[in-house]
């Protein structure tokens, strides 16, 4: 039986999820909710049951470029128990959900405990790391029509929903585009039959298009999770 939603959790030794369990407290995200700013100090870590957290980099004219995503297979600031006391990336919410969360000192306390732990949460900030390297460089070479092909499949695994409620503002920002570069490309995925779209909200209907048009970045980080808990 599953212990929890998140797939670190649910991946622990028992003595490890019974040294985290009382410490962990269920709590609620919205939309546009700030859970880690650039340079402020770490209280607390989330473990994501459901929703998506954006790793973001501001720039100084206002905008916003997502380098990684943290959702249910992942931990935002984990690095806070491997010795960081600050966070380097705002993390900001991009789609509701909720999440166990747990004081960043406790949770120290039992990464400095269990080894195995620590090394679990190593992995996944390499991961995470890996992650915003693979962004990068999908940023500068891609095309547009599939790096947002490659987000989008992203953001379905980690929802677990063809229904995503999201706006074309906030995804342009997320993958460095221009509003009008979204709405040209959503319109030919949805001509294409991939996808169907309102306002706020973009339906999955063909996952297997999506993948086709996707660059590879989309597999080389779902490979990267994938391979974390083994």
């Amino acid at each position: 039986m599953s212990r929890s939603p998140n797939r670190i959790l649910d991946s622990l030794p028992d003595d490890v999820f019974s040294a985290l369990e009382p410490h962990l407290k269920l709590v609620e995200y919205k939309l546009g909710d700030v859970l880690a700013e650039p340079g402020g100090e770490v209280h607390r870590v989330y473990f994501p049951h459901s929703g998506v957290v954006s790793l973001v980099v501001e720039l100084s004219v206002g905008e916003m470029i997502e380098t990684a995503m943290v959702g249910r297979q992942g931990v935002l600031s984990a690095a806070s128990a491997l010795g960081g006391k600050v966070s380097l990336n705002k993390g900001i919410v991009q789609l509701a959900g909720t999440a166990s969360a747990i004081d960043v000192d406790r949770l120290r306390n039992v990464a400095d405990t269990y080894k195995s732990f620590r090394s679990l949460l190593f992995r996944h900030e390499q991961v995470l790391f890996a992650e915003a390297q693979q962004s990068a460089a999908c940023n500068a070479r891609h095309l547009v029509e599939a790096r947002m092909c490659r987000w989008l499949l992203r953001m379905r695994d980690l929802a677990d929903s063809d229904d995503l409620t999201i706006t074309q503002d906030f995804l342009a920002q997320m993958i460095g585009v221009r509003r009008s570069s979204v709405s040209l490309v959503a319109g030919t995925l949805q001509l294409a039959g991939h996808i169907r779209y309102r306002r706020g909200n973009i339906r999955i209907v063909d996952a297997a298009g999506l993948h086709q048009t996707a660059c590879e970045c989309y597999g080389t980080v779902k490979g990267h999770y994938d391979r974390l808990s083994d």
